[in-house]
């Protein structure tokens, strides 16, 4: 059902839910997971993939440890670092150049003012693509 799950990851505590909850999924579905993170700094935006800041470094850092926790289950995994603002718009864009089955994401879990503040990224992304959408409320 699910052939490649694409797993966006803001590098904070609130990605554990949906990581875990992936791994899950991804090895009773055979999946193959695509792990995403937008780099937003200054010079992520004007470099792209040139850049090299700690933004930047800390990301490929982060997305290497994340994709041997996929590998150590035996779930296929890429990883991608994106690049500029908002990160909304970054996701939107990779769904629409690249296939996937499912967008997964974590959210903050914020009610009222803090879901229009917090909750951006995972309100634009679910109402600008088809791909069916997997939020987790982190705990």
């Amino acid at each position: 059902m699910y052939r490649t799950i694409l797993v966006t990851l803001d590098a904070t505590p609130t990605d554990r839910a949906i990581i875990e909850h992936v791994k899950k999924l991804a090895k009773f579905m055979k999946s193959r997971v695509v792990l995403l993170h937008v780099a937003t700094s200054a010079v992520a935006q004007w470099q792209g993939p040139n850049a090299a800041d700690a933004e930047v470094e800390e990301g490929r850092a982060y997305l290497d440890c994340v994709s041997a926790e996929f590998e150590t289950v035996g779930v296929p995994v890429d990883a991608e670092l994106a690049y500029g603002t908002p990160p909304a718009k970054q996701i939107v864009k990779w769904i629409q150049e690249h296939d996937c089955d499912l967008v997964a994401m974590s959210t903050h879990g914020h009610r009222l003012l803090g879901d229009l503040i917090l909750g951006v990224t995972a309100f634009e992304v679910q109402h600008s693509i088809s791909v069916p959408v997997l939020l987790i409320r982190a705990k």
